[in-house]
Parts: structure tokens; sequence; C-alpha cells
């Protein structure tokens, strides 16, 4: 065969691997795209949960009760992340208690434990054809612990 026959006979390989290989592609940079915006959101979260649970944790403002400290921290963790849609943020407390029974008097009876968590939705989160409706069936999480103590604000255990 001459060359030239040999370039005619295939012309739409390009083509068709272009076809295979674009479907990689997209999935691996939104792959990379949502771990990326994952990190980003983790770093921002792992700076902002001490503070709001040093500042509006142990000494809410209004009320002195876990409720309203827990919805304190959980609005300002939510503010400083900012990443509304794609990331949320859920906050609980538990006191700590070391009285099992043996100990009359306790040196930090509220003890309080933190937890602060990171759900992040990988983006896109629903898609939508005719007939066909797919949606991402996990969510990344992301977990900080804090232990407080009530009494002495600022003071982290």
């Amino acid at each position: 065969m001459r060359p030239a026959e040999l370039a005619r006979g295939s012309g739409g390989q390009m083509t068709v691997e272009l076809a295979v290989v674009t479907p990689v592609v997209i999935v691996v940079a939104l792959v990379l795209l949502n771990l990326l915006g994952f990190i980003e959101a983790c770093a921002a979260f792992d700076q902002a949960a001490p503070d709001a649970v040093i500042s509006h944790g142990v000494a809410p403002s209004g009320e002195q009760t876990r409720v309203v400290a827990v919805d304190s921290v959980r609005e300002a963790l939510a503010e400083a992340v900012g990443r509304e849609g794609v990331c949320e943020v859920e906050v609980s407390a538990e006191q700590l208690s070391e009285s099992d029974g043996r100990a009359i008097f306790s040196a930090s009876p509220l003890l309080t434990r933190f937890t602060c968590t990171l759900v992040y939705r990988p983006w896109p989160r629903l898609l939508r054809m005719p007939g066909i409706t797919l949606e991402a069936p996990f969510a990344l999480r992301h977990e900080r612990q804090l232990v407080v103590d009530r009494y002495r604000p600022g003071v982290v255990m």
C-alpha cells in the first residue's frame, strides 16, 4: 500500500479516540474540582471551628444554655465557611461528666465537648436528563472536636 492509501483508511480513528477519551477527561476534571473544593472547605473549617467554639460556645449571648451555644456555634461556622448549597455545618455538644458515683465534687463540672461536622456535597449533585435523574449518592464529612470548660471562658481542655 502507498502512504496515501494508508492515510485514507484511518481517517476517522482520531475522532473515535476523542469521543472515547472526552467523557473520561470530564469525569476526572469534576473529581479533581470537587476534591480541591473539599480541601479548601476543610481548611477554612479547621481554622474557624476552634474560634467559633471558644467565642460563641463557651459564653453565648443571651441565655446561657447548651442549645443556644450550639446554635451560636453553628451560625458562626456557617458564616465563616460561607459555601451555602455545597457545605452544611452540624454542631453537637455533650457534657463530659466524670462522676460515676464515686466522686462527690468535680473540679470542672461543666466540661463540654463540641463536635463540629462539615458535610460537603459534590458538584454536580443532581443530573437530570429526560427520563433519568442521577443524584450523587454520598457526601464527604470532616469532623472537629473541642473540649471547653463553661466556667472558665477561653480555656480549652
